[in-house]
Formats: C-alpha cells, sequence, structure tokens
C-alpha cells in the first residue's frame, strides 16, 4: 500500500463501516484492473541486498525515478518512502525489506496492463542500471538472510516488525524476505461480491499453484514450490488465511466487517504520528475506549487502514485484491491478472467457476491450501489434481476474455496474455520446478546464477 488514507471523517457505529465498504459497488461499465507487484533489489555487481541510504541505496533509486516519470514523492519525516502518479492514479512504494512495489493504475484492459507493466520495468532498470542496481523475479529472496536483509523506514513496518513475532514464526520472513503479484477487482453489488469472493478463495491455491516461484531461500532449496505461501501460513492467524466463513448462508458486506472488527490493531495514526496500539481491538476505538488512546475515536481512515491490515487470500475493501501468486516475469505479472479478468469479470465464466468449486467442503479448501506451497499442481483437491482444476478454470477464463473482446492494436484480443498460464499447466511444470531442474543441473548447486537469469 502505497499511501495511507488521510479521512478524519468521523465513525460513530459500526453501520458506517459497513457502507464504507458498499461505497466501492460499481457498474459494469467501470470495472477496472489494478495489478500490484513487488520485486526484490540488488546489487549486479556482488548480489548484495541494497539499503535504503547511501549513493546508490533504495533512497537515490526513488528519487532518480521521481525525475524521470515526473510522479510526487510520498514522504515520511525527510524520507521518500514512494512516488504517486497524481494523474494516472498508478504509485510506487517500499515493502519492508526494500522490495520494490508497482500498484498500478485502475486500467480498462489486460493490453493497458501490459504497456503500464513494461513502462515501469523500462524505468526502473534505466535508473537501476546508473545505481548498478537489478530486480529479481522470484516470489522470495534466495540468497541473504534475514538478519542480511535491509530495513525501510518506514514507521507502521516498526510496529509490525514488534509484534509478528508474538503471533506467529513467519511474519518477518513474510514482511522482509518475500514478493507477490496482486490483481485489484471491482464488484457491483453486494450480491456479485459474494458470489467473487467465493469463486476467488477457493481458487486462490490453484492460482497460487500456477505461478509458483520461491523455491530458494537461504542460498538453497527450501522444500517448497511457493515458500512464500507456505510462509503466509503461519504469519497471524487473526488476519490471514481462507476465510471460510464466506460460504457460510448470509455472507455479506455485514460478516466481513464484523470479522474485520475482531482483528487485532497495529496502529492508529493521528497527523504524522503512528500510535502503536498492536493488539488492541478497533471496537474500543469505535467506542472512543481505546486504552491507549483515551478519548480519541474512529475515523474512516482509521478503518480504511486497519482494512489494509488484513491480509486474507483475498481482502475486501472498495475492491477486491486476488493475493496468492508469487511474482514473476513481466508475461508472469500480466497472466495472473488475465486469469482473474477472464473468470470474474465475465458472467458466464464466473456461473462456470462457481460450478468448478461450489461442492468443495471447507475441509477440503484448506487442505488445498495447505499442499499446495509444497505440490503446487500435483496437489489433489476433491478427488481431482490441481493441474487438471487449473486447466478447467484456464478454459473458463480464456472464454470469459473472448467475450470481453478488446483488442490490441494488432487485432489481438486478451486471450495473448493467458497463454504463458496455459503453457505451464500444460506442462505440469511450474516456474519454481524449472528453477530447481536448473539448480541441480548447470547451475551447480548453487542460486548465485538466479541472479542473472531470474531478473527483470
Amino acid at each position: 500500500m502505497a499511501r495511507d488514507v488521510s479521512d478524519t471523517t468521523p465513525i460513530g457505529a459500526r453501520s458506517e463501516l459497513v457502507e464504507w465498504i458498499a461505497e466501492g459497488e460499481k457498474p459494469r461499465e467501470t470495472w477496472r484492473l489494478g495489478t500490484e507487484h513487488e520485486k526484490v533489489p540488488f546489487y549486479k555487481a556482488d548480489a548484495s541486498p541494497v539499503p535504503y541510504n547511501g549513493g546508490k541505496g533504495i533512497r537515490a533509486l526513488l528519487e532518480g525515478l521521481q525525475g524521470r516519470t515526473g510522479w510526487e514523492p510520498i514522504m515520511e519525516d525527510d524520507h521518500p518512502i514512494g512516488l504517486f502518479d497524481e494523474e494516472g492514479g498508478g504509485a510506487i512504494s517500499l515493502e519492508p525489506g526494500g522490495q520494490f512495489e508497482l500498484s498500478g493504475a485502475p486500467l480498462k484492459t489486460l493490453h493497458e496492463t501490459a504497456q503500464e507493466t513494461a513502462k515501469h520495468l523500462d524505468d526502473v532498470k534505466i535508473i537501476g542500471d546508473t545505481l548498478g542496481i537489478g530486480f529479481l523475479t522470484l516470489g522470495m529472496s534466495p540468497l541473504w538472510t534475514r538478519a542480511e536483509t535491509p530495513v525501510m523506514p518506514k514507521k507502521r513496518y516498526r510496529i509490525m516488525t514488534n509484534y509478528m513475532p508474538k503471533v506467529g514464526s513467519r511474519g518477518l520472513d513474510m514482511m522482509y524476505r518475500t514478493s507477490t503479484v496482486q490483481v485489484n477487482m471491482d464488484y457491483g453489488s453486494e450480491a456479485d461480491m459474494v458470489k467473487k469472493l467465493r469463486v476467488s478463495l477457493a481458487l486462490q491455491p490453484i492460482a497460487t499453484a500456477i505461478f509458483a516461484n520461491s523455491p530458494f531461500t537461504d542460498g538453497k532449496p527450501n522444500g517448497f514450490l511457493s515458500m512464500r505461501s507456505e510462509i503466509w501460513r503461519d504469519t497471524d492467524r487473526d488476519r490471514t488465511g481462507m476465510i471460510a466463513f464466506a460460504f457460510e448462508d448470509g455472507f455479506g458486506y455485514e460478516r466481513y466487517v464484523d470479522w474485520a472488527l475482531d482483528v487485532p490493531m497495529y496502529f492508529v495514526k493521528r497527523d504524522a504520528t503512528y500510535h502503536d496500539v498492536a493488539g488492541a481491538s478497533f471496537r474500543d476505538l469505535l467506542a472512543g475506549k481505546l486504552s491507549q488512546l483515551p478519548g480519541e475515536r474512529a475515523t474512516r481512515s482509521d478503518w480504511a487502514n486497519h482494512v489494509s491490515t488484513l491480509f486474507p487470500e483475498v481482502r475486501l475493501k472498495r475492491y477486491m485484491e486476488m493475493r496468492g501468486a508469487d511474482v514473476g516475469h513481466a508475461r508472469h505479472i500480466v497472466a495472473l491478472s488475465a486469469f482473474w479478468a477472464g473468470l470474474l469479470y465475465d458472467e458466464a465464466a464466473l456461473d462456470g467457476a462457481w460450478e468448478l468449486v461450489k461442492n468443495w467442503k471447507p475441509e477440503q479448501r484448506e487442505q488445498l491450501r495447505a499442499d499446495v506451497p509444497k505440490l503446487a499442481l500435483k496437489a489433489q483437491v476433491a478427488g481431482r489434481s490441481v493441474q487438471d482444476v487449473a486447466r478447467d478454470a484456464l478454459s473458463l477464463s480464456r472464454e470469459g476474455l473472448k467475450r470481453r473482446a478488446y483488442l490490441d492494436g494488432a487485432g489481438q484480443d486478451e486471450t495473448k496474455h493467458l497463454v504463458y498460464a496455459e503453457e505451464i499447466v500444460a506442462s505440469g511444470r511450474t516456474p519454481a520446478e524449472r528453477l530447481l531442474e536448473r539448480y541441480h543441473g548447470e547451475w551447480g548447486g548453487s542460486v548465485m546464477p538466479a541472479f542473472r537469469e531470474c531478473v527483470f
């Protein structure tokens, strides 16, 4: 998230929190895609991590990009911590370990997404080259220990860093060493949101399997194909996971709000100050009874910021975030957006996807989520292989993209952006498995070649 929300409108009742989410409803003709991806920077000379400060650090990278793009700096104290495109709506932000994130603008077509991704990567490579910095196309930092990983000067991350070890064993790895790609999507009504959330939750492990790309940690294979996904399983169970309640009768905005209210807070921001209230209840803030900030009452900013610190496999805000995939190269990034756009933005494809998953039992969805980080396409669900389910989901997505019928300048529709994922599923070999073959083959048991070959 590039910037914390700034809206001091007071909130006095739970119903206003529900209304805040409902305000995200949009008519179909205005639905857009927002694609976000993170990437780990490194010094090309010696494959070492890039600190924030220094003449060739992350700060210099941000300042160089500001000059190239004309985007406005996002400041915290005297530190630039991101950039924002006031006109288009895109942003660049820093994850805790220096992972460099593009939060893409809301765009109508996948062709625009591909162009945006290519333009951003050109920009960061041009500035990065002047500083000797490259960027990895892997879902987890493959070499450095957590202690060797730099720390970015963002106050909210300090609070999270202190809190994470209290609620799980892998939260700091999630913060400092992983990189993801996610897709943000719109909904038209509460019923539309419910249907999309259920389908995308059930299929999120399928996306994890297709795009699995984080098989190395601390310089060696880690035993998983998506270690990034496995890390999330022991990060903070209060705010992560498959949120099984979304499949219960009567689920809607109110039930999601009630869950969010029960997730412990991280911070309350007042002006430029982040007040550490980690573990506290938003219900207390709503009632003006938060012991750490006596008399303070909740604002719309507080709610928006709190909702942004929930990390289920699909997150609901005033849009929906698909959160299940490791990052990869440019085709990989756009293919994930294509997968979800074809499924969720075409009614027939969405109906077909629901038929695909509607009979899965809660325990089957949970087992699928547990198995996929290690087994990927070889995992099973409801008596079928994930590879077979993925093949069916991709077929539905392809037909959905055809019906969207958005053509590029060469007259090609959006299905061209799905081909990368289709090739993976047809072969049965994930990006991670291909990397492991190289590690045990021409790489000679070293991850160092990744810093030459797995780069943007």
